[in-house]
């Protein structure tokens, strides 16, 4: 039997090795997706123990995604603009390979939306950490119109439209900013990128502030219907949450792997009672 694992810390849910292991059992592939929670030592470890067995691959989660670059033999490139690797694929001789699928996971989510592309929109994204830099830098090469970022200290978005700035040019304000106000009224798409919603209450921007034709789509999926979501659709809004970004980057991931097709429905199946397990609504 062949190895996939999940590396990180904490680990504390199963979503990953339900959609994998389904796709396996469904293709009829001789695998096991595993969960490995690691502290830093562990994780180089487990990366040389990927090297000598019969490994596919592995999967880094926080709070690993930069730190295992340096103990991968190639990085591709997409993954090292955003800065970070979530998916590796194990090659001949016990070779290495890091890539990045949350770009395309969040693209996948977004265009489904939007039911359409973002090519010369108006967007504004909220958080400017790991998942802002990949759903910017995604937006950035789709060919999004005005891209603004906004986050608590202005200092913070401005480091990634430092990064990204030769991709698009990145407008990075605070939060507060009288203009940041201007930029949601005007803006065609607003993405939410950071954990508000699951880890702390309440929507991360006023959704009132928004015109009505914007679309809304939050990167999380715990709940199923975050306050944000919940506020835009009661305004008759289009808005979605990022469990179809979820499955698109765990499907990009496993075809990496396999060289098999699409397995997003399968995936889908098998994860839809631990989102609804996980949804705190009564």
């Amino acid at each position: 039997m062949r190895t996939v694992a999940l590396f990180g810390r904490p680990l504390r849910r199963r979503h990953s090795a339900a959609m994998h292991n389904a796709a396996f059992e469904a293709a009829g592939v001789d695998a096991r997706y595993e969960l490995r929670e690691v502290d830093e030592a562990g994780l180089a470890e487990q990366v040389a123990e990927a090297r000598r067995d019969r490994w596919m691959g592995f999967q880094i989660t926080a709070p690993y995604k930069l730190l295992v670059m340096d103990l991968l033999d190639e990085i591709e490139p997409d993954a090292r603009r955003i800065g970070a690797v979530n998916s590796v694929a194990a090659g001949p001789g016990g070779r290495l390979i890091g890539f990045n699928t949350d770009v395309l996971g969040f693209m996948a989510g977004v265009r489904k939306c939007l039911g359409g592309d973002v090519k010369g929109l108006s967007v504004v994204v909220a958080g400017s950490g790991g998942v802002g830099h990949a759903a910017v830098y995604g937006l950035a090469t789709a060919g999004a119109g005005r891209l603004s970022v906004l986050d608590l200290d202005a200092a913070l978005p401005r480091r990634l439209a430092d990064d990204l700035g030769d991709a698009a040019s990145i407008e990075a304000l605070a939060f507060g900013d009288p203009v940041a106000r201007d930029r949601l009224a005007e803006a065609d798409l607003f993405v939410n990128a950071t954990s508000v919603g699951m880890l702390s209450p309440g929507p991360v921007v006023d959704i009132d502030l928004l015109g009505p034709s914007a679309a809304v789509f939050d990167v999380v999926y715990i709940p199923a219907e975050t306050e944000l979501v919940r506020r835009a659709r009661a305004r008759g809004m289009r808005a979605s949450n990022g469990d179809g970004m979820l499955v698109a980057q765990a499907a990009a991931a496993w075809c990496r792997w396999t060289g098999l097709p699409d397995p997003s429905e399968t995936m889908r199946r098998a994860v839809a009672p631990l989102l609804a397990e996980d949804d705190p609504r009564p």
